[in-house]
């Protein structure tokens, strides 16, 4: 994971949080409340505790994604929809589940070549009526997933520029190990570029790589934050 806060906000409206599932694997799960500061803070984290609440109690994907999206839309009556994605390894079916509820596309590698999801998807809270768009492909090594909000869509949008994650996603899939947290790193990074290091909107993105077979057994998180005296430092 990789995230920036939108130049000038004290907070990002991004929320991403990681879950182990009750059933075996691991479920990312990113909200966007096109909103920066306290209050997308607020929305995003209130949507993303709900998601991880029932997941954690065993509720497949795309029925936490609807339950959240009425849990939203009864809080706050439609008018504040939150865009929702639920990136899931699932080892119970052994296969990657793709819950999406966000028109931001997202970027699958798989077998030498990267495919783009971008069949039409609506944002949760907006009505009684919302659905996710569920996508599923085999858990197998070497697969590529990279999931992300609308600020790395729009980062250079003044100079009629654009980060083009196709392109970078081909130059890695030529290199012999590229981690996922350089590969979140180098795209967040060339988002930021472009946006003349002032970024327009908040920035997240996960990107998920299923590497060929595992050192040891031995699970590993590394998590690392900036501790700001002023939004100016």
């Amino acid at each position: 994971m990789a995230k920036t806060k939108k130049y000038g906000s004290l907070e990002s409206g991004d929320t991403l949080e990681i879950i182990e599932r009750p059933t075996g694997g691991l479920s990312a799960v990113m909200a966007d409340a096109q909103l920066s500061g306290k209050e997308g803070k607020a929305l995003s984290s209130m949507v993303v505790r709900k998601v991880i609440s029932l997941l954690a109690e065993g509720v497949r994907d795309g029925a936490a994604s609807r339950a959240a999206s009425d849990h939203l839309f009864t809080e706050r009556g439609g008018g504040q929809p939150v865009c929702l994605n639920i990136l899931s390894a699932d080892l119970e079916t052994n296969t990657i589940v793709i819950s999406r509820n966000n028109p931001t596309p997202m970027f699958i590698a798989q077998r030498d070549r990267v495919e783009v999801l971008n069949a039409e998807s609506e944002a949760i809270g907006a009505s009684r009526s919302v659905k996710p768009t569920i996508s599923e492909i085999p858990l197998e090594p070497n697969t590529l997933v990279v999931m992300y909000t609308d600020g790395l869509l729009k980062a250079g949008a003044l100079t009629s520029e654009s980060v083009d994650i196709c392109t970078l996603l081909e130059s890695f899939l030529e290199e012999q190990d590229p981690s996922p947290q350089l590969i979140a790193d180098t795209i967040l990074a060339q988002a930021i570029r472009l946006d003349q290091n002032r970024p327009s909107e908040d920035m997240s993105l996960v990107v998920m790589r299923v590497v060929p077979q595992a050192t040891d057994q031995i699970r590993r998180m590394c998590v690392s934050m900036p501790v700001l005296k002023n939004q100016n430092d």
